[in-house]
């Protein structure tokens, strides 16, 4: 052969840098865009970026304390300066409580006044509802994230992120379906924290001023005692407690009819936007809420049903 040319004198320098550094060269012919418009490096970014998206979703990280109690507190402020920020329409609210009323006695289903005076004829009974009423609500919800947080970690932001996704659904409810609730009606509903003399309810007494009065659509009550109850209920290992979880939102609907704060219809609004929440938080993290690992990094739950022991007959495995 002939003597070599310079773009082989070139080559045969770059082979010998390999060899001396263990390096891989570069080659031209393939140092450009792939066939699609992407190179393989950006193409392995993406795809690793992808992957990390992916993982963070079925596997969120650890949350962070601050973090956390910062989200929630802005977020409640935010919710709170929005909820009561509504205009107070008091003719279109009673419209619409009269629109509900009238539509729920049409379906032979308007128990609301009848449960109301029942109740309010056991003066312990409505008292200690509506101290109910006005405490459990947060004390239970925060509760729960709590134990979450401490005992759950790896499901804490998707089942935060339901609660959050829930309650801003409301604000829209809030905003566009005034509704007075059934105490401020008239119609022989009788307001039971104004009757009774009792403290803490944002709804009735001093402290109704500063809280937006037909803010009722979607009951939040309710939205909010579903979701504690039903995260206890996957998540708790006690059957005793697991059936309590249950019970927490069969009990806030009592309460809520029963010091006439809210119709039926109401909460079921709220579990209307419960669902949505659930939806949403199952669209990004790609599973249910409860099949989440329950610490970060661990493996994904089974699906979650009810508890092993209600499905095991009496006396099976006893010898």
């Amino acid at each position: 052969m002939g003597e070599p040319t310079e773009m082989q004198a070139v080559g045969a320098e770059r082979a010998a840098e390999a060899t001396r550094t263990g390096s891989v060269p570069a080659d031209p012919a393939h140092d450009g865009p792939m066939p699609d418009g992407a190179t393989s490096v950006a193409r392995t970014r993406t795809a690793a970026l992808r992957s990390r998206i992916r993982s963070q979703r079925r596997r969120p990280a650890r949350p962070k304390l601050f973090f956390e109690l910062a989200l929630i507190g802005i977020s409640y402020w935010i919710y709170s300066i929005i909820r009561n920020a509504v205009p107070e329409q008091a003719s279109v609210a009673l419209r619409h409580a009269d629109w509900v009323w009238s539509f729920e006695r049409a379906l032979g289903v308007g128990i609301e006044r009848a449960v109301n005076h029942t109740v309010d004829r056991a003066e312990w009974l409505i008292v200690g509802m509506n101290y109910y009423y006005a405490t459990l609500h947060f004390i239970v919800t925060i509760g729960v994230l709590v134990w979450l947080y401490r005992r759950h970690p790896g499901r804490y932001a998707a089942a935060r992120t339901v609660l959050f996704v829930t309650t801003a659904i409301a604000l829209v409810g809030f905003y566009c379906f005034p509704l007075a609730p059934p105490r401020l009606m008239g119609k022989g509903f009788v307001d039971t924290v104004a009757v009774h003399g009792t403290w803490g309810s944002m709804a009735s007494g001093p402290a109704a001023h500063v809280s937006n009065q037909y803010a009722a659509m979607p009951s939040m009550h309710i939205g909010w005692s579903l979701w504690c109850g039903l995260t206890i209920f996957f998540l708790a290992r006690r059957t005793w407690v697991r059936v309590l979880g249950l019970l927490y939102p069969v009990a806030t609907l009592t309460v809520i009819i029963s010091t006439a704060n809210h119709f039926w219809m109401d909460a079921v609004g709220g579990m209307v936007c419960l669902a949505v929440g659930f939806a949403a938080a199952r669209l990004l993290y790609h599973v249910w809420v409860y099949q989440l690992p329950r610490v970060p990094g661990g493996p994904v739950a089974a699906p979650v049903t009810v508890p092993v022991q209600w499905t095991t007959p009496v006396g099976a495995g006893r010898r």
